[in-house]
């Protein structure tokens, strides 16, 4: 990646700009799975004081970011997103990457996230970088009706030389 980038943690006086990005970058999904994705309709002033969020900076502006909560024996990512104006240049990767520096630095063995299944081009990503499909489910549980609404559960177990023991 030649561009320059910076990336740093977010503060509570992110959440504004988390939302605009988040927004922008997940809009597209809209028509293909017929409702608001999960990360639209988070309250991000809450989820910021809650989850680690670490932003990715392109000149003066947020290009990505990716969400993460710290569990007992993995690192959840919770959301990645980049901006459309700024997919395809890598930055989706680098915060993957940068999740795995976290979760080896906190000593976890595991990183995992969940998808849309109709989200195929993301799926084909993941599974390029190692994770692997964990389960799969319904999304929102029993009782939904649009019964190809699936949440794709993955995993990706660091190597022993990845964490600590």
């Amino acid at each position: 990646m030649a561009e320059t980038f910076r990336i740093r943690q977010a503060e509570p006086a992110d959440a504004a700009a988390i939302r605009t990005l988040v927004d922008a970058a997940y809009a597209k999904w809209i028509p293909l799975i017929g409702r608001l994705p999960t990360p639209m309709q988070a309250n991000y002033a809450q989820a910021v004081l809650n989850h680690r969020f670490d932003l990715l900076q392109s000149g003066e502006g947020l290009a990505a970011l990716i969400e993460t909560l710290r569990r007992d024996d993995d690192l959840l990512i919770v959301n990645i997103a980049v901006h459309p104006n700024d997919q395809g240049r890598g930055y989706g990767t680098e915060l993957l990457a940068h999740a795995e520096s976290i979760a080896a630095e906190a000593g976890l063995p595991r990183l995992r996230l969940y998808t849309n299944k109709k989200y195929t081009a993301n799926l084909r990503l993941y599974a390029a970088l190692g994770y692997r499909v964990e389960r799969e489910e319904l999304y929102g549980g029993p009782g939904r009706t649009l019964d190809d609404d699936i949440t794709v559960h993955m995993v990706k177990d660091l190597g022993p030389s990845r964490h600590r023991a």
